[in-house]
Order: structure tokens, then C-alpha cells, then sequence
């Protein structure tokens, strides 16, 4: 019987794997700037498993970036596909080619996820019957809502919401937001709550407190607040804090009281500062309405692989 194939292409990389017997087989990460376009690279992952194009039953791919239509443009990186082009490359029928939002899949992942693969950041309890957020900063900001449908199924709404307006709730969150808007112009969630985007904060950050910016990269820091730089964690502790705000605003918009998931790259680099930082505070701090966050469970996922899971559950529910 022949496997299906399932992807996961975000800005940075390109996650494929095999999908047989309801779970994954052969993951490999691909770089995308290596590759010119999602055939070439697809290409490249099945002559590494010794298949040809027309060994595989169906594709499912999660792609960055609203979809719709014959074509599909990626947001975040020099991708881009025809549909038809793709199928036939594959010898699929087109009924056979699923093409999703990646936090579409990402939020199916969810339903797959072991205990050992999330840590607990808000203590709750979740309402069985409302939707789930899945929010996560990687190379931009991603938003998914999971619903639940009984007797085991799931449907995930996709959306672009990170590029929200960025939540703005303090005087001191308006005077960074001042130093945002004279770079940008308009200011999205996703400008800040990414991994570009916390360099861009530490630079704000650093021009409204007249500091010199000294760092030049996300990574660096990262390391520089984990290693007590005070400086690099006010920038840290304030992305938390966003980032907060802004699962805070999915759960009042869609009455999620399904919980919020925490997926992406980004996080999990500083889980400890993270558990202990301001995000509660954020994402509970609504005015009249912050007794309704009260009871919202929110975890940190740190399973390896969820919006590949997401994908093979994807071609599961179209059956």
C-alpha cells in the first residue's frame, strides 16, 4: 500500500514526512532557501527515501499563508505552486492534493499531543465542548482555533491572526509601540511576537530608554536575558507579556475555553523564564472581563513535530 506524504512548510523550513498507519515515518527538515520552489524539494525528500513521484497515495501540505485558489504564494519565504502543476508532478488526482494553512494543521496536531509534550503555564480546566487556541511565534505569528466536533472529530478554522494590531494595554507598551510605528508605519502583533520581531523589540526598547543596541541578533538576545542581562530581559519579559495580551484576545474573541497552546519555534528556547514571566499576568489583564480568563488552561507544547501530525490528521478527516 502506498504511503501518503505529508508537509509542513513554514518560513525557515520545510518539514516532510511519510504518513502510513496513522502516524509519521522517515521526518526530515529541509532548509527552503536551499530549494527554489516546493516541487524541487518535495523531489529531493522522496529520492532520499528511495520513491518516486508516483509512489505516494496523497499529499497533504500546511503552508504559511493564507489559502485559496489554484495558486499559492508563501508569506515568509520565495515559494510558490500551481496546484494542477503539483499534482501532476505527483501523479495525484486532484481530490488527493490537500493544501491547508499551516496553523490549520498545527491546531489538528493538537489532538495528537501525549502529556509528556506540553508543559502546564496557566493552570485550568478545559470545557470539552468549546474551541482551543494555537498561537506560536516562529518565523511569523501564528493563529489557530480548534473545534471540537464529537465522537473523536475535529475541525480547525484557519486565520491570520498575527497580523492583528499589536495589543497595546500600558503607557510604557504606547511608547514602544511610538518607536515600532516611526519604523513600520503600521504596527501587526506579529512584528514584535516572531523571531525577528525580538530584535526588533530590544531595538525599540533600546530607543525609548536611550540605550545603544548592542546586540544584533534574536539569539544573542535570548542568551544575554537568560544569562541575567537586564536589559535583554525587560525586552524578554515584555514579549511574555504581548504575547499574553494576545492569546488573552483569541480566548475573549472566540470564547475559548477549549485552553491556548503555545506551539513555535521561539519559546521553548526560554521555557523556564517563560513559565515565570508576565505572560499570565497579560493574558489574564482585561479590565471587567479578567474573571472570564480565570480557569483557562494554557500549555507550552513541546512536542517535536505537531503540524506534520496535524497534516496526516487532516487527510484522516477528509476520508
Amino acid at each position: 500500500m502506498k504511503p501518503s506524504l505529508v508537509g509542513d512548510i513554514g518560513g525557515t523550513n520545510a518539514r516532510f514526512a511519510l504518513w502510513r498507519d496513522e502516524r509519521l515515518e522517515a521526518v526530515r527538515v529541509l532548509v527552503t532557501a536551499d530549494f527554489a520552489d516546493p516541487q524541487l524539494a518535495i523531489a529531493h525528500y522522496l529520492a532520499e527515501q528511495g520513491l518516486a513521484s508516483g509512489d505516494i497515495a496523497a499529499l497533504c501540505l500546511a503552508v504559511a499563508g493564507p489559502v485559496k485558489g489554484e495558486h499559492f504564494r508563501f508569506t515568509n519565504n520565495h515559494w510558490q505552486f500551481a496546484r494542477s502543476e503539483l499534482a501532476a508532478f505527483l501523479h495525484l488526482q486532484p481530490a488527493d492534493l490537500l493544501v491547508i494553512n499551516d496553523f490549520t494543521a498545527m491546531a489538528l496536531g493538537m489532538t495528537r499531543l501525549r502529556p509528556q509534550e506540553r508543559l502546564e503555564i496557566c493552570p485550568g480546566v478545559v470545557e470539552e465542548d468549546c474551541p482551543a487556541v494555537v498561537i506560536g511565534p516562529g518565523t511569523g505569528l501564528g493563529v489557530g482555533t480548534l473545534l471540537p466536533l464529537g465522537g473523536g472529530h475535529w475541525r480547525a478554522l484557519p486565520g491570520e491572526g498575527g497580523h492583528v494590531d499589536l495589543p497595546i494595554a500600558t503607557p510604557r507598551e504606547a511608547q514602544l509601540w511610538q518607536a515600532l510605528h516611526a519604523q513600520l508605519g503600521h504596527v501587526r502583533a506579529e512584528d514584535v511576537l516572531s523571531g525577528s520581531g525580538l530584535l526588533r523589540l530590544y531595538r525599540a526598547l533600546c530607543t525609548v530608554d536611550g540605550h545603544p543596541a548592542l546586540l544584533s541578533s534574536p539569539a544573542q538576545v535570548t542568551a544575554a536575558a537568560l544569562a541575567g542581562d537586564a536589559l535583554a530581559s525587560s525586552v524578554l519579559e515584555q514579549f511574555c507579556v504581548w504575547l499574553g495580551r494576545a492569546a488573552g484576545n483569541c480566548v475573549l474573541t472566540l470564547g475559548a475555553r477549549g485552553g491556548v497552546y503555545i506551539v513555535g519555534g521561539v519559546v521553548p528556547r526560554f521555557a523556564d523564564f517563560f513559565r515565570s514571566s508576565g505572560f499570565a499576568r497579560g493574558f489574564a489583564e482585561k479590565g471587567s472581563m479578567s474573571r472570564y480568563l480565570d480557569g483557562v488552561p494554557v500549555w507550552l507544547v513541546t512536542a517535536e513535530y505537531p503540524g506534520l501530525e496535524g497534516a496526516g490528521v487532516a487527510l484522516q478527516e477528509r476520508t
